[in-house]
């Protein structure tokens, strides 16, 4: 259904009213796939009774798993980077307090100065008319018109905060694959407000529809554990518990492991496989108590077996090789428990397909030729054709590189451990959690207040 963009393309053209004159006018889709980005669907509509158009992008691809919040702090060297706004983004500009919101300049392809020119045409219209109505509130608009044109041109630095719950949403990182140093990149688990907003929910919420799920299945024979927490042994059971797939939204299972890892520590694993559309997702958490130090473990890549190290990259690791001035930071591939070679081949596939203007018309030549030899190096590592250092910094100490000698030293692998920093602690939460007496600082406020109560 979706065919690479291309001339030869074919498209469907539907009688629709026009919102304008409330004539008939013609819509054209066309459904398409963008490479190394995804599938969309193209519509413009056209009316031949009073000339209005209109051009409108929507995803026709899966909503993401999570949802994405990108900042990016902007300069007038900055005003041509492209965004993609999806149907459900959300874009922002804190210092003019100004907010497009998911139902206008939806489905757009734009520079940032585009979106700020659409976005002063729009609101300067009517300037004149509303000047004799409301010569106070026209005032206001005029100087808040003045300082969005001094972004525009340039004259005054802004960030630029774009959040999409459906994941779909992008800003062009003219660095990519290395990170922008101007630019911040989080991804979320969406709250049921956000995916009621989507259309994720039917009037049967997730929560209904897993325990109905829980209600209709019955334990299954061997070493399976079916909804039943309270009997769960982790150690000899896989917990198998319903929801819903993430992909085509239909009922499928998640399977979860408690795995002993040999000179390190328990780890959880995590894996959903849908039976009707075929998406598998994994995700890998370490457990027990959280470190009281950080440790970075260097490896030194010198042949095959050094590629078949099993390696757990956990949420808040870093991964990072030297000779790309390349750096995975933490929360960008999440938790996986796979080899080197395996990584290496994962961060290759991320790369490929999470940059949608490494490739095509929204690119230079310079900049996909470099994009191409960077993918191409890291293909090289990952078949063992060249020599590199690969470091793993967490400042939780979750993440671990097998040593095939251990309990002896690694000759090619080092081991740091650190103290974690104040703005660490304070990134995971650590600054405020209180683990030891908390109990009788509890009964000690409560006292307090009752003290005041009676005085």
């Amino acid at each position: 259904m979706f065919a690479d963009i291309g001339p030869e393309n074919s498209f469907t053209e539907i009688e629709s009213l026009c919102m304008n004159c409330e004539e008939q006018g013609v819509t054209r889709l066309l459904l398409t796939r963008i490479p190394f980005f995804r599938e969309i669907i193209l519509m413009a509509f056209t009316c031949p009774h009073c000339g209005w158009r209109s051009n409108e992008i929507q995803n026709g691809g899966i909503i993401q798993e999570k949802g994405v919040h990108i900042e990016l702090a902007v300069g007038p060297e900055d005003m041509n980077r492209q965004i993609v706004k999806s149907d459900s983004g959300n874009l922002r500009i804190p210092e003019l307090d100004f907010e497009i919101p998911s139902i206008t300049q939806k489905g757009q392809l734009n520079t940032i100065e585009g979106f700020l020119m659409q976005s002063h045409e729009a609101i300067s219209a009517g300037q004149d008319a509303r000047r004799e109505i409301d010569p106070e509130t026209t005032k206001r608009i005029d100087e808040f018109l003045e300082r969005l044109d001094k972004c525009r041109q340039g004259d005054m630095p802004f960030t630029v905060v774009l959040d999409d719950p459906a994941g779909n949403s992008y800003i062009e990182n003219p660095h990519a694959p290395k990170e922008d140093p101007k630019m911040k990149v989080e991804h979320y688990k969406r709250t049921d407000e956000q995916n009621w907003s989507i259309g994720l929910q039917s009037d049967e919420t997730a929560e209904d529809q897993a325990l109905k799920e829980f209600q209709e299945k019955k334990s299954e024979t061997g070493n399976y554990a079916v909804g039943n927490f309270d009997a769960y042994d982790g150690a000899k059971e896989v917990m198998v518990f319903p929801g819903n797939c993430s992909g085509c939204h239909l009922p499928c299972d998640t399977r979860m492991l408690n795995v002993e890892i040999p000179f390190f520590k328990e780890v959880i694993i995590m894996a959903t496989n849908c039976d009707s559309c075929g998406f598998k997702s994994s995700e890998v958490k370490a457990g027990g108590a959280i470190s009281e130090k950080g440790k970075r473990l260097i490896l030194k890549v010198e042949s095959p077996e050094d590629l078949n190290r099993n390696v757990l990259k956990s949420e808040t690791g870093t991964v990072i090789i030297p000779e790309l001035d390349f750096e995975v930071t933490r929360g960008t591939l999440g938790g996986r428990f796979t080899t080197v070679e395996g990584l290496l081949t994962g961060l290759r596939d991320d790369l490929k397909g999470a940059n949608p203007f490494a490739a095509g018309d929204s690119s230079d030549a310079s900049s996909r030729s470099l994009y191409a030899q960077f993918i191409d190096k890291l293909a090289l590592y990952a078949s063992g054709s060249e020599k590199f250092v690969l470091i793993l910094d967490d400042p939780v100490a979750n993440s671990f590189i097998e040593n095939p000698n251990a309990p002896d030293p690694d000759p090619n692998l080092t081991v740091e451990e650190y103290d974690r920093t104040f703005e660490q602690n304070e990134d995971l939460g650590l600054n405020d959690m209180k683990t030891e007496n908390y109990e009788s600082d509890k009964e000690g406020k409560e006292e307090k207040d009752d003290g005041k109560d009676e005085s």
